[in-house]
């Protein structure tokens, strides 16, 4: 009965370790973590710096170099425009473009 239990513990405790892995696939190394920081301040500084777009209604996020835009904007045709100039940036892989026009 006793190498029963101590069985149970043991699997138990190396699901629990197992179970808090993330997959490789999914982990982000620091050089990938800067590049996206790079890319998310720069289609951000672009879309400042474009006078028909609403920069602050906008949220950016960058992941592997794959840019997912969000948010929401009055007028439909910077929806389109959004994604053009994200996808203008240097390092950009692809573009979500999740903005709805309210």
């Amino acid at each position: 009965m006793t190498s029963r239990i101590s069985a149970l513990l043991a699997a138990a405790t190396l699901a629990a370790a197992l179970g808090g892995c993330a997959p490789a696939e999914k982990r982000q190394s620091t050089g990938e973590y800067i590049d996206d920081a790079w890319i998310t301040s720069k289609v951000k500084g672009a879309f400042v710096k474009d006078p028909e777009l609403s920069a602050a209604q906008i949220k950016v996020d960058t992941y592997k170099g794959e840019v997912q835009l969000s948010g929401f904007v009055t007028d439909p045709g910077e929806v389109g425009k959004a994604a053009a100039v994200a996808g203008g940036i240097k390092g950009v892989k692809s573009v979500k473009n999740d903005i709805q026009v309210k």
